[in-house]
């Protein structure tokens, strides 16, 4: 092969109670990278259709965590990569982790898959310290594992495929603002009370058993945030107000998409996912402000090959 194109998954950060260590793959929204093999060594990024992002290799994301897996590798030829990028970047459902991992999962492709999972989300969490100032694993291990993925240990990286419930689905909701994850990060606290904690790690470790056993009750009430959300949310117009809706509508649990602005909901079943996204819709329509909204299975494969 000399050529891929590619359909690299909108991921969930986080999930309520995993700040840093827990992620999903979307199967409804995500970008199309088209990457090239070309007898020029190194990585040109030719064309980026939908945002105005720097087509600059060092500026970009994706254009820097190729250069990190090139790094590692002798290569006699180069890539040229193009970007159709429909998730906006500041939405807070990994727009920097789609490209960066779409990046390298295409180019390990082409080379004849010299690296492992492991070693492409090393690579792509290069593109996540250019956006975001922290190379963090949270978006670009389930962009690139798939499903349900835990950041075990960042030293050394450990990163952990999840069972994901045959019938568990997210309702998305973007509200038409930027919020930068380093912005998000700047507010947060640096500690932490021992109470909330503890609440925090027993919550994480329902959320895991939850999905293992399949248990939607055990996942609902383990979609809780006792650390991050409270502050957080005070940037997210009506967020208290979409995720009482959420759950009257049905939903699991609701919490913020990664940084944000998004916000996520998980169902049990498609129709209940639906009604959770027009519940969200209606409290928006009443904010005055524009939104995206997205409800998905979750992508169990993570990238796909489009051609």
């Amino acid at each position: 092969m000399d050529q891929l194109k590619i359909f690299t998954p909108a991921t969930i950060a986080n999930v309520s109670c995993g700040f840093d260590v827990l992620g999903l793959a979307l199967d409804t929204v995500g970008d199309e990278m088209t990457i090239k093999k070309v007898a020029k060594k190194g990585v040109t990024i030719t064309k980026i259709i939908g945002q105005n992002l720097p087509l600059e290799t060092h500026k970009n994301v994706a254009g820097v965590a190729a250069l990190a897996l090139l790094a590692e590798i002798d290569c006699e030829f180069g890539f040229e990569i193009e970007i159709n990028k429909c998730i906006k970047p500041g939405s807070g459902i990994g727009s920097s982790a789609a490209s960066s991992a779409g990046a390298v999962w295409a180019m390990n492709e082409l080379l004849g898959k010299p690296f492992g999972v492991t070693d492409l989300v090393r690579f792509a969490m290069e593109g996540e310290r250019l956006a975001t100032g922290v190379a963090h694993a949270d978006n670009v291990a389930p962009a690139l594992f798939g499903g349900f993925t835990l950041v075990r240990s960042y030293e050394p990286l450990d990163v952990i495929s999840i069972n994901t419930p045959s019938e568990l689905y997210a309702s998305v909701i973007h509200p038409q603002i930027e919020v930068k994850t380093a912005d998000a990060r700047e507010i947060l606290k640096t500690n932490v009370s021992l109470k909330d904690a503890i609440k925090q790690w027993g919550n994480v470790g329902g959320l895991i058993s939850g999905l293992y056993t399949e248990d939607y009750d055990l996942i609902g009430r383990s979609l809780e945030d006792y650390i991050i959300e409270p502050i957080r949310s005070i940037l997210i117009p009506a967020f208290d107000a979409v995720k009482q809706k959420s759950i009257a509508a049905g939903a699991l649990g609701c919490g913020i998409s990664g940084s944000g602005p998004s916000i996520f909901a998980l169902s049990k079943g498609e129709a209940t996912a639906v009604k959770v996204a027009e519940a969200m819709k209606k409290v928006y329509e009443n904010v005055g402000i524009d939104y995206d909204i997205h409800v998905s299975k979750v992508n169990n494969q993570g990238i796909k090959i489009l051609n």
